[in-house]
């Protein structure tokens, strides 16, 4: 019986996924600073996560308990916190030197004002960070609830749950210096420097494992300088890759009193960027808070069952959060198993905002693409692998997508006309739930699982096979009236998936069962701009009997190889404005020229 199997980036190896509970698991996700609108290599990370997230929490998903395999579902509490502090520009050093990225933010704000360019109806005011904080979080949590991730789903339905889901650093200082304060006390941490300039540091020397999840060795590494950490401090540092927990700076744009250290309580600062997330993840995820991992006499318990993050977290944020969580707890490990998720590239190379080649979610809607289809090419590729996105690829998930629908509303409406015929999605033959199944319990194989939907989607033979009436179904599918209803609950696609008197209910309950793990398919089609028939798929375009007369004769033409009426038809479709685009299934899309 398959249980699933992450790659843990501590071990560098294939683990079977064993929380503490099997029934309730913790999972934390380093999620935005919140200075700009996310981008899709951002993205990428947090939905990657959310689809874990998902498997885990479907009845799908078997993980190992203490008594062998635990099948689903089961509650999952995924926190994603928001930062909104304390991160500076140099998130390659330890101590994440250059410039605060808030007042970065301030400074393109004001450029943005000046040229015009911030949407109608809005007014920040640039040189409040906390105001800036506030609205690219709300942008962010906006864009994130159009592309399924559940945590902002959750928060948006309930907005006082966002205190625990979605913490803000800004919010949790006070628990940031209790945590600062128990290291010191207990000899992880020090301050150095001058009065009005000193920093509280992490002792790595006092802490043998530092380096076990990246890998680094303590020897070779350096500490960070720059802005943020002036060279006098880096030289009073007991070890060079000594890490910062608070900085004392009453000019920092967001300030607060500082922790008590051996009695002198530190000036004005701000805290460090890892150790928010020592004290935000223990906060919201251990019943009773931090104060009870604080008041414990011993805290190894206190372990998170995932943490995850992009790969460019693991070194210094996540080995240096490991670090001091671990020190205050005194757990061998911070988090049952690490996963990462790997860069996204664009069309092969780095995104780069010079070549234009960088994009945020949000202007990839703005420019008429649907949520859902971004999610499906975000997600499309396996995690521990670089993904390329492209253009050319969104337009082959959005035409994936809308197949996938057809077959959802053929089955709905064969359902409501209680007509059988048999896809391989409900045979108890073929089984692609267990196929799409055993894929994600293979370290979340995306690919291996969608290529199970995809021929799961595939009519079979025998007695229900009923070939003409399927395709008597899909035809009224392709109405672009015709909406996609939400299921009521997965206990219902449950029912359905067992039926056993029809293969109908049984394909509309698998349906349901894999795209509760997806989150595309059944989702709000938010793109009302397209629309697929039998010939075209029509993008920004309504569905035109004319145009697709002609589309049919174009088809015509181009298999008797009569090119020249082919060229013709394009011709004139060019001057109606349309241009197109021949694609996969004998398919036309259809766009403005």
């Amino acid at each position: 019986m398959n249980v699933l199997r992450l790659y843990d980036t501590q071990t560098r190896s294939l683990q079977p996924f064993t929380p503490g509970d099997p029934s309730r698991v913790t999972f934390y996700t380093c999620g935005p600073t919140v200075y700009d609108d996310a981008h899709i290599g951002n993205f990428r990370a947090f939905l990657f996560a959310d689809l874990l997230r998902r498997f885990i929490e479907s009845p799908l998903c078997r993980v190992t308990g203490p008594d062998g395999a635990h099948e689903g579902p089961r509650e999952v509490t995924h926190v994603v916190n928001i930062t909104d502090v304390g991160h500076m520009t140099d998130d390659d050093d330890a101590d994440g030197g250059g410039e605060d990225k808030m007042a970065l933010a301030g400074e393109r704000l004001v450029e943005a004002k000046k040229a015009g360019k911030l949407p109608e109806g809005v007014s920040v005011d640039p040189r409040d960070p906390r105001a800036i904080a506030e609205f690219f979080a709300a942008r962010f949590i906006e864009d994130a609830t159009k592309l399924g991730l559940k945590t902002a789903e959750q928060i948006t339905a309930k907005p006082k749950a966002a205190a625990q889901l979605m913490p803000r650093a800004s919010a949790n200082v006070d628990d940031m210096k209790l945590v600062i304060e128990r290291l010191a006390r207990d000899g992880f941490a020090y301050a150095a420097g001058s009065p009005g300039a000193r920093a509280v540091y992490f002792d790595v020397a006092k802490f043998s494992e530092y380096g076990q999840l990246s890998g680094n060795k303590l020897d070779q590494l350096k500490g960070g300088a720059g802005g943020r950490v002036s060279e006098a401090n880096q030289l009073e540092k007991r070890h060079p890759a000594d890490f910062l927990l608070w900085k004392e700076d009453a000019s920092h744009l967001m300030k607060w009193p500082g922790p008590t250290i051996d009695g002198v309580e530190l000036g004005d600062g701000y805290p460090g960027w890892h150790i928010e997330c020592t004290a935000m993840s223990l906060g919201s995820l251990v019943q009773g808070g931090l104060r009870r991992v604080l008041n414990a006499s011993n805290g190894s318990e206190f372990q998170v069952d995932l943490h995850s993050g992009g790969e460019d977290n693991i070194f210094p944020h996540h080995e240096c959060e490991n670090a001091q969580s671990c020190a205050l707890t005194g757990s061998d490990r911070f988090a049952r198993h690490w996963v990462h998720a790997r860069y996204l590239f664009f069309e092969g190379g780095k995104m780069s905002k010079s070549k234009g080649t960088f994009y945020t979610a949000r202007q990839l809607f703005e420019m008429g693409h649907e949520p859902a289809a971004v999610r499906l090419e975000l997600i499309k590729t396996h995690y521990r692998a670089n993904a390329d996105f492209g253009f050319e690829g969104l337009g082959v998930s959005q035409r994936r997508l809308a197949s996938w629908r057809t077959i959802a509303k053929t089955l709905a409406l064969a359902d409501a006309n209680e007509t059988e015929f048999s896809l391989k999605l409900g045979s108890e033959r073929h089984g692609t739930v267990s196929e799409f199944a055993d894929a994600l319990h293979d370290d979340l194989n995306i690919s291996r699982a969608l290529a199970a939907l995809d021929e799961g989607c595939n009519v079979t033979s025998g007695p229900y096979s009923n070939a003409k009436m399927y395709a008597t179904f899909r035809e009224r599918a392709l109405d672009p009236t015709v909406r996609l209803e939400p299921l009521a609950s997965i206990a219902q696609a449950l029912e359905w998936s067992r039926s056993e008197d029809s293969p109908v209910k049984r394909a509309r309950g698998s349906l349901h069962l894999i795209d509760h793990v997806l989150g595309v398919i059944f989702r709000p089609e938010a793109n009302p701009e397209l629309a697929t028939t039998s010939i075209g798929v029509f993008i920004g375009v309504e569905p035109d009997p004319e145009v697709e007369g002609m589309l049919e004769r174009r088809a015509e033409a181009r298999k008797a190889k009569d090119f020249a009426t082919s060229d013709a038809i394009r011709d004139e479709l060019a001057a109606k404005g349309l241009a197109i685009k021949d694609v996969a299934g004998g398919q036309v899309e259809v766009t403005k020229a």
